[in-house]
């Protein structure tokens, strides 16, 4: 039976954390995730964790600190947003590059500059493709439960990767929800204890951590993590399975939510799909067939699946809360299409740009998105030729 709670996104990642009760801390403040080190301090200095929590200068040190944590044989997280996770970058690369199953809760907010505190996802879409995991969490509860799962998929002997659990910054980290947590026993029990397969500390086996790698082995290396994000579309799946025995609690790479006989359907990420939620409701009351397909699993990306989800559809639209500026449209629409079109599924898509610099995104808003969609749908139909107008468009933009 779960513990019923009332926490915000920040204190919940950081009851997970005490649960979990890694061996290193290191975390340097941040708004908007600067309480879920500040709250995990409190248990290091109540004795109920073991923890050893480094106050470090800089977020680059932070990441620099667990890096060295976990290349000894230690268990070790951070936490980020924003320009802190910026400052990581040239260690984040680091981390994954040495298959270090770091794990870090990543509180979305907009890159500076000009400087702005609330959320947005360009944080996040700047480590895409850096070899990290990457999960989305609707909630608090997701949030949580995703932060459980974690260590299970990142210390995995097929990944050995870092993952970055991701919720939106005020949104969700600031928000005090009904949640239930899991008893301490259990947690620990189901994350288990970290058993590296190589570390410094091991006097059995002397090793070189990062060292130089130029022509001769560097593209192997790089096949090799390539092979591990694959691999770990599986893993994540399993733990999810095992977590769901333990909790009642279903997680797959993504929610279809009213999507089997929907006709017009949105992809979003993180607290927008809430929302997104409510409309389809209120649509689906009014005899519209609207879905909802919600990403969880963004690196690896479940291409070939979202693909097969979003077949039956009339139109479709992804929204992005971030600008790629490239001109043709945001990160996740190009992941969204990209695998449409390697899967030869055709179906009238459009991006939208929203929420950037925690503008707010109102039902009002998602509502103009489905209405739209309707105008594609009887515009253009799957075996259509003709280019679907203005594919990528913006909603909340002041005019």
């Amino acid at each position: 039976m779960g513990i019923r709670e009332r926490l915000s996104g920040n204190e919940a990642s950081a009851v997970a954390m005490k649960q979990i009760n890694p061996d290193v801390v290191a975390a340097f403040p941040i708004t908007p995730s600067t309480e879920i080190p500040q709250y995990f301090s409190t248990f290091v200095s109540n004795g109920d964790v073991d923890t050893e929590f480094v106050a470090v200068e800089s977020e680059h040190s932070a990441m620099s600190a667990c890096i060295g944590a976990e290349a000894a044989g230690g268990r070790a997280m951070t936490a980020t947003s924003s320009n802190g996770l910026a400052l990581m970058w040239e260690m984040i690369y680091i981390a994954s590059s040495l298959r270090l199953p770091i794990v870090m809760p990543l509180v979305n907010r907009a890159v500076s500059g000009p400087l702005n505190i609330h959320n947005d996802h360009s944080d996040a879409m700047g480590i895409r493709d850096s070899g990290w995991i990457m999960l989305f969490s609707e909630n608090n509860q997701e949030a949580y439960d995703n932060l459980i799962m974690a260590h299970r998929i990142a210390e995995h002997k097929d990944v050995r990767l870092p993952l970055t659990v991701c919720q939106d910054g005020f949104i969700t980290s600031h928000s005090i929800e009904n949640i239930e947590l899991i008893e301490d026993e259990k947690v620990k029990e189901f994350v288990g204890t970290y058993k590296p397969e190589h570390y410094l500390l091991n006097k059995k086996e002397p090793i070189a951590i990062g060292p130089l790698d130029l022509q001769s082995y560097l593209f192997e290396h790089k096949y090799q993590q390539a092979e591990a994000m694959r691999a770990a579309k599986k893993v994540i799946e399993q733990v999810s399975s095992e977590f769901e025995k333990l909790t009642g609690r279903k997680y797959s790479l993504f929610e279809e939510y009213k999507l089997d006989d929907a006709e017009i359907a949105i992809v979003c990420m993180n607290s927008t799909a809430g929302t997104t939620k409510v409309v389809v409701d209120e649509l689906r009351s009014q005899g519209i067939k609207a879905g909802l397909l919600k990403i969880r699993v963004f690196r690896p990306f479940p291409a070939e699946e979202i693909s097969k989800a979003l077949s039956h559809l009339k139109a479709v639209a992804v929204l992005d809360k971030a600008d790629s500026l490239n001109s043709v449209g945001g990160a996740l629409f190009t992941d969204v299409t990209s695998g449409m079109y390697v899967n030869n599924i055709h179906v009238p898509t459009v991006n939208y740009v929203y929420g950037i610099g925690g503008r707010d995104t109102t039902a009002k808003d998602i509502h103009g998105v489905y209405s739209d969609l309707q105008e594609i749908a009887k515009k253009y139909d799957t075996k259509s030729t003709i280019k679907v107008e203005n594919p990528y468009r913006y909603f909340g933009l002041r005019k």
